[in-house]
């Protein structure tokens, strides 16, 4: 039989219950800690990677698709399932990106309506909120990069801390095509 004072200075097993209440936490955090370090190694990739392929891109006769190509053979590497999509946006000049296209706001409300003339900057015989064409562009154009990647977590870390288990991330770069050739011509249209 064992007495109270005998069972009280018993330390045997301790150890087990000290790992029992520690150990969850400890998982979580070299969970979490692999989770981190492996979307900052995807993402740091991705905007590398991007880099390279828009320096490629400038060039006249270059591929965008073999560019585009290689990015995801290197995106792949460290996320296998990733779903990854690209956009191009060619632009006139560095300050029209984010821009809507010019128009000429002849009833002073703010809004290209009534026949208002509209410079068509993409040739989409319409007005855009967002100035610029869709594609790699002409000589001297500036070309707006973006990728945007999605996969799912390595670890299910994100559903244990009330986040998703699918990781998204893009990069966006912007550069000017080289001097190949001339730029084209803008149309003014007029609003509807």
């Amino acid at each position: 039989m064992i007495c109270l004072p005998t069972f009280l200075r018993d330390n045997r097993g301790a150890a087990a219950v000290e790992f029992a209440l520690i150990a969850p936490v400890m998982l979580m955090t070299v969970y979490a800690m692999f989770d981190i370090g492996h979307a900052q190694y995807t993402r740091a990739l991705l905007e590398g990677k991007i880099e390279k392929a828009s320096r490629s891109a400038t060039i006249e006769g270059s591929k965008t698709s073999a560019i585009d190509a290689r990015l995801t053979v290197a995106i792949r590497q460290v996320a296998p399932n990733a779903i990854i999509t690209f956009k191009r946006t060619a632009l006139a000049d560095f300050s029209d990106i984010g821009l809507p296209e010019d128009f000429d706001d002849i009833n002073k409300d703010g809004i290209c309506n009534d026949n208002e003339p509209y410079e068509d900057s993409n040739g989409n015989n319409m007005y855009d909120v967002i100035r610029g064409k869709t594609g790699n562009g002409a000589a001297r154009d500036v070309i707006l990069y973006q990728v945007d990647v999605s996969y799912k977590r390595i670890l299910p870390i994100g559903r244990l801390i009330g986040q998703s288990d699918i990781m998204t991330m893009n990069a966006t770069t912007v550069l000017r095509n080289q001097p190949f050739g001339l730029q084209g011509n803008v149309e003014w249209k007029h609003c509807l």
